[in-house]
């Protein structure tokens, strides 16, 4: 309706002057065009309005208010990123910008919940109280880093997304020894690298198996299943349609010497397998060898509890074995 692109628009032109308003803060001079997440205001002028609150103290109205700005924070481009998700372009863009900003941990390869807060007022809570590097105070908060990856697969950055996978900034690609416990545990934070102690850089602190598994489960779908198996075709019938995001050294990687072995299929295909609804065996066979980004099968082979097999050509399983196959059992 009209109302809701009236509402639409004033969002979006909200964002691009929050944008132009941007940041500031330790060696952030607001120029990074990347968007801010917190604002303060403070009221400049006002004029009483002859009305009192419930303990009698006069009430105002504001005429005029100063907008405060504080540091970057990694809620902003990552929610940024869900208003331009289907523009691959705009994502890059802001990844590259995110990735030479201060909210980047170079010596971690990760990126830190807040930039610097060097400077800041105590009247930003109690973020202030920690050391940098630890809690809210420009740590690697798991959670919100998982949410940021998240966006980049989301907005098909796969080469982006598996490097930052691969080069450290998740489970279990993390150096062991640095993040001090298990490799399959996820961490409320780790210890960012302006921690004051270099031995506790990159260790992890308070286990934590809400936020980041929620967030690494929607990863997991996305590479193995895709965003929208089931769907309404042309007409109005429900189908089934696999559309993975499988880099080729989940396949065979030679780059590894303590990867898996890979497996093959009975032509020599390189294969790899996923249980759909924890019960289906989903096998890929990927006669190319080849990055699987955004693609579908060119067929199925669908074997059905009493031994019954379907062959199906093209991308697409046909309504009656979807819904089949979305029952389990049938």
């Amino acid at each position: 309706s009209s109302m809701i692109a009236r509402y639409l628009d004033e969002v979006e032109a909200g964002m691009a002057r929050a944008i132009r308003v941007g940041s500031h803060g330790y060696e952030d001079d607001g120029e990074s065009g990347i968007p801010p997440s917190y604002f303060s205001y403070n009221i400049t002028k006002w004029e009483l309005n002859g009305g009192h609150n419930d303990v009698g103290l006069p009430t105002a109205n504001a005429l005029a208010m100063e907008v405060g700005r504080f540091p970057l924070f990694l809620e902003g481009p990552t929610r940024y990123m869900k208003t331009v998700i289907d523009n691959k372009g705009d994502v890059g863009d802001m990844y590259k910008k995110v990735k030479v900003s201060g909210l980047r941990d170079e010596e971690l390869k990760m990126y830190y919940v807040s930039a610097s807060l060097e400077g800041q007022s105590y009247d930003m809570g109690r973020m202030m109280a920690f050391s940098p590097g630890w809690l809210e105070n420009q740590s690697i908060w798991m959670h919100m880093s998982y949410k940021y990856y998240l966006e980049l697969l989301r907005g098909k950055l796969y080469d982006e997304f598996f490097s930052e996978m691969t080069g450290g900034g998740m489970l279990p690609f993390m150096d062991p020894v640095k993040y001090g416990r298990s490799l399959m545990e996820c961490s409320s934070f780790l210890a960012s690298s302006v921690f004051p102690d270099p031995s506790m850089h990159g260790r992890g602190f308070s286990a934590r198996l809400s936020g980041s598994t929620a967030e690494f489960l929607s990863i997991w779908k996305l590479i193995f299943i895709g965003s929208n198996p089931y769907y309404l075709d042309e007409s109005g019938k429900v189908v089934l349609s696999l559309k993975p995001a499988i880099p080729a050294w989940m396949f065979k990687d030679v780059s590894n010497k303590n990867a898996a072995d890979p497996s093959y299929d009975e032509d020599g295909n390189l294969t790899i397998s996923f249980k759909l609804f924890a019960l289906i065996t989903v096998t890929y066979h990927n006669s190319k060898g080849t990055d699987l980004y955004d693609v579908t099968p060119t067929g199925y082979k669908v074997t059905l509890a009493d031994g019954t097999v379907k062959n199906i050509a093209g991308g697409v399983i046909p309504t009656d074995l979807a819904i089949t196959i979305r029952k389990i059992y049938g």
